[in-house]
């Protein structure tokens, strides 16, 4: 099966990022527990607008319709960044998760619903700063519970998150209170504390608007339900570019979650997105969660793969290999790299 999705020509290469740090990391940024009557009126307004997202997100994990269309190409304009930009920190000692910054400036261009789903996937790889009252450090050697700084919107809690150290200290900036500190985590244990929490939420960058997102308590479980437990993929294209980069996500490929772009062709029947390099070769697109296939916009539906069926697809000799996560950061894998893919079906 295939449906042609020929992309725009590959955007220069920048220069990659630096792996996330998933360790605890102390400083001086406070956090408050409850935002000004104004900020909360805003993030009120901006929760409204997430719950379109959540509707352009109920197609996720559809099953792959079993006719076989004809191969027919399709233009997509959706331009990609192929590495990720460098690692910041913005506030020394913070290493910035510069791929949820960057997405976070983009909430205020474009509609909101594409803008918060591209937030949401690029909050899946690294971590994310939290604000905690008092000293981090000491509280966890005490064994003690951290209070999160958290919004109260009417009878409804959220609770908070930054991308970066200058979020936090924009924060600071708005309260004035520096009895707190700053703690990163997994992004993953991040969503399933909100989880867990009486939590409605989470708000990332509260005090950086525009550039700030809700993420509804839906879209999180809708998250965590297809999610990769090791991050494997994203991990591996949001981190520094090595000549053992395509390899080693190649051989994440045997064994990870993944999703092709389910969609239909111009005479309705239904075909797997495919890409185009700039000679014309064919690669197949391969996404590694549900949200890499809403964000691209074309109203695709994504269906889960594995491996041995993605080595099978591949049995088409015109395909030159895969392009994993088109919307970026992305990499292409040759035939040659995917021989530990083509070792599943053996």
């Amino acid at each position: 099966m295939a449906l042609f999705s020929r992309r725009s020509k590959d955007s220069p290469e920048t220069p990659a990022d630096e792996a996330a740090p998933d360790e605890a990391v102390d400083a001086t940024p406070a956090a408050p527990e409850v935002e000004s009557e104004a900020d909360a009126a805003a993030d009120a307004a901006a929760a409204a607008s997430v719950s379109i997202s959540v509707s352009s997100y109920s197609g996720l994990g559809a099953s792959a319709p079993a006719a076989k269309p004809t191969l027919q190409p399709r233009k997509t304009a959706r331009a990609a960044t192929k590495v990720a930009p460098r690692a910041t920190e913005t506030v020394p000692g913070l290493k910035d998760n510069v791929l949820l910054r960057e997405a976070l400036a983009r909430v205020a261009d474009g509609t909101a619903p594409q803008a918060l789903l591209d937030v949401a996937r690029q909050c899946l790889q690294g971590h994310l700063f939290l604000r905690i009252k008092g000293d981090a450090r000491a509280l966890l050697a005490e064994g003690k519970e951290l209070p999160l700084a958290m919004v109260k919107v009417g009878d409804r809690s959220f609770a908070l998150a930054y991308s970066s150290g200058a979020a936090l200290q924009a924060s600071v900036r708005g309260d004035g209170d520096a009895d707190t500190s700053a703690l990163g985590q997994p992004v993953l244990s991040v969503i399933k504390h909100v989880l867990a929490g009486p939590y409605e939420g989470l708000i990332i960058d509260q005090s950086s608007a525009p550039a700030r997102a809700v993420l509804p308590k839906d879209l999180l479980k809708k998250i965590l339900e297809k999610v990769d437990e090791q991050l494997t993929v994203k991990t591996l294209l949001a981190g520094e570019r090595t000549p053992e980069t395509a390899a080693a996500v190649a051989q994440a490929l045997t064994t990870a979650p993944l999703w092709v772009a389910v969609g239909k062709l111009d005479d309705g029947r239904p075909g797997i997105a495919e890409g185009r390099a700039e000679d014309g070769s064919r690669y197949l697109e391969v996404y590694s969660h549900p949200l890499e296939v809403a964000v691209m916009g074309r109203g695709d539906q994504a269906a889960p793969v594995t491996g041995a069926q993605l080595a099978a697809a591949l049995g088409d000799a015109g395909l030159a290999g895969v392009l994993v996560d088109p919307a970026g950061p992305w990499i292409r894998l040759s035939r040659a790299d995917l021989a530990p893919l083509f070792a599943t079906a053996a």
